[in-house]
């Protein structure tokens, strides 16, 4: 008869055991949708204050309704092995090193884990910066909490435009309500002349009302699932704060990686990509007249003499930054010091044609928000006009090249002007502005 092995045994502890109390099961109950086992008192516990979107505690999958049964054969298993001898576990708390069972006293910068003094002096670490365990402990602790803070900030943004598209979306019903009741009114005068036009409008209101339910539920779901991702990591984060330094430490990087996988819908976040932007002057127009340092750029009336490089545009005046992107996150501002007639500000492909005519819209590598003589425009697919709370003086322009998305702000109270959403990224990117005479931008 083949011997059951500690290691064995150890595994059978572990499958007997709940995740929430990390005790032997008590009353084994199975979540339905997923699979997974818990106590009653545990997983209740957990569900209590929720009416819908109930999360598993162990993989976060969501069941609509409070539905779970109970698991009598887990039970059984469960009093077998508690009559079992388990051997002992080794402490949570001795914190040794598990190659040289030394005290982990110090915290490697570069391999981002804790570290004993007998690693430290080996090759793997003798060149890497390492500090004590209770100093990087408190300096990561600082970067979890103000990640907490801005993650609870991303939160309430997100629960404020939940609110707002719900009420959005009742007033479009109560119009659309409205509507129904004004036709009906008029069919019953005009029952025969009107009755293929009756059927016809209703078919239209009928579709009006698929799609903004379609609509709701597809933004409602969304947001609905970005709550309770960052609830998920708002909660870890928070009971990061609180472990003692060692298991504080011990995933710090997986939980940071999270925290800038977010992807961030407040305004007042994206400056946390600020980058710092400068012109190119092989680009430059010869009537745009750029300062010493590239941070600064005047239309003029009269052209300069400059040689004819091949990137420089010649048919309209613009300029391009100095540094292109091909993947990331990245914001930048621009101060509107004159707008002269006009200007238009965002980012350009690298393909752009600079020397002959080129469409002002993503069709021909310009992803913008054109201004003219006053009036604002997104130059999209189709010109879209802009109708800004307040007349911006300075710009905030927001790249997330992976996600497809340019965004322009009024950057003095962050109010969105524009943005293109799921653009085809597929070539480098580059800081655009075209000014008329008189137009005088400084990036700040």
């Amino acid at each position: 008869m083949e011997v059951v092995g500690a290691a064995q045994l150890v595994n059978l502890k572990g499958e007997t055991t709940c995740s929430i109390c990390l005790e032997y099961f008590t009353d084994p109950v199975m979540i339905i949708e997923c699979g997974h086992n818990f106590c009653r008192s545990c997983i209740t516990q957990s569900w209590e204050g929720r009416d819908e979107n109930f999360p598993c505690p162990q993989c976060s999958e969501i069941s609509p309704r409070k539905k779970f049964r109970p698991n009598g054969q887990l039970g059984n298993v469960v009093e077998i092995a508690k009559q079992l001898h388990l051997p002992p576990e080794r402490p949570l708390g001795d914190n040794l090193c598990e190659k040289h069972e030394e005290k982990l006293r110090l915290f490697c910068a570069e391999d981002q884990r804790m570290i004993c003094w007998v690693c430290r002096e080996s090759k793997e670490h003798k060149t890497h910066a390492a500090s004590p365990v209770e100093e990087a402990a408190e300096e990561h602790k600082v970067k979890l909490q103000e990640w907490l803070r801005l993650l609870k900030k991303e939160e309430e943004y997100i629960l404020e435009s939940k609110v707002k598209d719900e009420e959005q979306c009742r007033t479009l019903r109560e119009k659309l309500r409205t509507e129904k009741q004004k036709m009906e009114s008029q069919y019953e005068k005009l029952r025969q002349l009107l009755k293929e036009n009756e059927q016809t409008l209703h078919r239209r209101l009928e579709e009006m009302e698929k799609k903004i339910t379609m609509v709701e539920n597809a933004n409602i779901t969304r947001l609905s699932n970005q709550i309770t991702s960052l609830n998920a990591l708002i909660t870890e984060i928070e009971k990061k704060c609180e472990e003692p330094v060692w298991e504080l430490l011990k995933d710090v990087r997986s939980t940071l990686s999270r925290c800038n996988d977010v992807k961030p819908q407040c305004p007042a976040i994206v400056k946390i990509y600020k980058v710092t932007v400068t012109l190119d002057p092989d680009t430059a127009h010869p009537q745009l007249l750029l300062s010493e340092g590239g941070r600064r750029v005047r239309g003029t009336f009269t052209a300069q003499t400059l040689p004819d490089t091949p990137k420089r545009f010649t048919r309209f005046p613009c300029v391009l930054g100095s540094e292109g992107f091909t993947s990331g996150r990245h914001y930048w501002e621009v101060q509107l010091l004159q707008e002269g007639a006009g200007w238009h500000v965002g980012v350009a492909a690298e393909s752009v044609n600079m020397k002959g005519r080129f469409t002002l819209s993503p069709e021909g590598g310009v992803w913008a928000v054109h201004v003219y003589n006053g009036h604002y425009k997104a130059l999209a697919s189709r010109e879209t006009s802009l109708s800004p709370r307040e007349k911006p003086h300075k710009l905030g322009v927001y790249l997330d090249y992976e996600g497809g998305q340019l965004s322009l702000y009024n950057a003095d109270s962050m109010e969105l002007l524009y943005s293109f959403l799921q653009a085809p990224f597929t070539q480098r990117l580059f800081p655009y502005f075209y000014l008329w005479t008189g137009a005088d931008l400084r990036l700040v």
